[in-house]
């Protein structure tokens, strides 16, 4: 299935939820028209490699390896390695499999070779045989970090050690104000054959924000005067994956797609153009349309293969 495009779209994606529209889009767009800018505020250093989990949920995902029953790692896993380190009393709070080890431990060896985190990734995308041209928002560190009742606390410690139980306050991305944006990223907002940006449903706050607070990549976005389509991560009140729901609830904000667009909004004036939202929230339109977005309802809820084409298509032809 692939839809013409008339030159390039940029999606900007965090794990799960924005993955499975990345998919979507790379079955409706030829590949080298297909870029996707990854959230790297989750990466954190464990047993001394460096973790990327929405990249590589974004690659397992595009390269059909993934766990789509667990909703990250890749399918068929073994634990062989993590059932020894435990016995050896070893910190195995995060789950690795002994295939997803294979990715950290062949990045790990390329990134001590000095290879840069654009240039490791770009050559695991080719190995795995992911053809859309796939970057990190960053070659430089820009760890979330999450304020808690319980203490700041680096996001995977919050997300996976704490299963997000510590009621959250706010966000802190450290290095962001001397990290620089992906030169590739730039360049393309640069070009003139940006078609459009689409602003998969990931979480708001430390899926979406990073990248988008990165090096002003927003007023870069909003200047280059392309279309900028965002997708509500939040479906009739809830989060369909991740804690975002929880998060805006501990907040003060309205758990409520609106509550999404009133956040981009606020914090990025101007930028989105269109915001799509999901049947179940269709009374919600003339609010959001109040805030200068045009509204769109669509079905969101990825499932299968075909409603992952269907929600990507209907992205490509607002653009």
């Amino acid at each position: 299935m692939t839809t013409a495009a008339a030159g390039s779209v940029l999606a900007l994606s965090g794990g799960v939820g924005g993955a499975k529209l990345c998919l979507g889009l790379s079955d409706c767009l030829p590949a080298e028209r297909l870029h996707i800018a990854c959230n790297t505020g989750d990466d954190f250093q464990h047993l001394g490699l460096t973790i990327c989990p929405d990249i590589d949920t974004v690659l397992y995902t595009l390269s059909g390896r993934n766990d789509s029953a667990r909703g990250w790692g890749l399918a068929g896993e073994t634990w062989e390695v993590l059932q020894a380190l435990q016995a050896l009393e070893a910190d195995t709070w995060f789950r690795l499999g002994d295939r997803d080890l294979a990715t950290h431990l062949w990045r790990a060896g390329e990134l001590a070779r000095g290879g840069s985190l654009s240039a490791v990734t770009a050559e695991l995308a080719r190995r795995l045989g992911v053809r859309a041209q796939v970057y990190p928002m960053s070659d430089d560190p820009v760890p979330t970090l999450v304020h808690t009742d319980a203490g700041e606390l680096a996001f995977q410690e919050y997300f996976v050690r704490e299963q997000c139980r510590p009621r959250v306050s706010g966000f802190r991305f450290r290095g962001i104000d001397a990290a620089r944006l992906q030169p590739s990223l730039a360049a393309l907002c640069r070009s003139a054959d940006l078609a459009g940006v689409i602003i998969c449903p990931s979480n708001p706050f430390v899926s979406i924000d990073p990248i988008l607070r990165l090096d002003n990549f927003w007023q870069t976005l909003r200047q280059c005067n392309t279309r900028v389509v965002a997708v509500a991560p939040i479906v009739a009140g809830q989060a369909l994956k991740g804690p975002a729901a929880k998060m805006m609830a501990e907040l003060g904000m309205p758990v409520t797609a609106c509550g999404v667009a009133e956040h981009y909004a606020r914090h990025y004036p101007g930028l989105v153009t269109t915001f799509v939202i999901d049947h179940s929230d269709a009374t919600l339109a003339p609010e959001i349309a109040a805030l200068g977005m045009e509204v769109q309802v669509r079905s969101t809820v990825m499932q299968e293969r075909a409603s992952k084409q269907a929600l990507a298509k209907s992205c490509l032809e607002l653009l």
